[in-house]
């Protein structure tokens, strides 16, 4: 007689819902450091150079278009701006900062913490024909020439 080939036969073999539902299960577990995770950054990235174009007796109209609009107004402390900066890469904080600007009579008294030390602007080297503070002339397509008078 032919052997028959069903379960009654073998008996010891797994189920195929159950090694399916391993193989899924181990893939997906693999996928773990697939997944994309995006960049934030939250709060007002504050340069060095336009922290320190603060001065003390600006308004609040006046340090509002310096700085920007604060992170944080607390109704309890009117007189306090809170701005904060961070930023999460991958879900890691890399970098976070925080200052706090107090006014009195709707004047500004003091800073509390400083810039983002990220923004701070990389200075180009200097080139060996331009001094550093020279301004870049127009190009000499655009200068009107003298014409030769014949």
């Amino acid at each position: 007689m032919p052997p028959r080939y069903n379960g009654r036969h073998f008996p010891t073999l797994v189920p195929m819902r159950l090694v399916a539902v391993i193989a899924l299960t181990l893939a997906l577990a693999g996928c773990g450091r697939l997944i994309h995770r995006i960049d934030i950054q939250q709060g007002n990235v504050v340069a060095p150079e336009t922290f320190l174009k603060l001065k003390t007796g600006m308004t609040k109209t006046e340090v509002r278009n310096l700085l920007g609009t604060p992170l944080l107004t607390d109704i309890f402390h009117g007189n306090r701006w809170d701005y904060y900066f961070s930023f999460e890469s991958r879900g890691k904080l890399v970098e976070q900062n925080k200052f706090a600007v107090y006014f009195e009579n709707e004047k500004m008294v003091r800073v509390e913490g400083g810039p983002t030390p990220s923004a701070a602007r990389v200075v180009p080297s200097a080139s060996p024909t331009a001094p550093p503070d020279a301004t870049p002339s127009a190009s000499p397509a655009a200068e009107p020439s003298a014409a030769p008078s014949k």
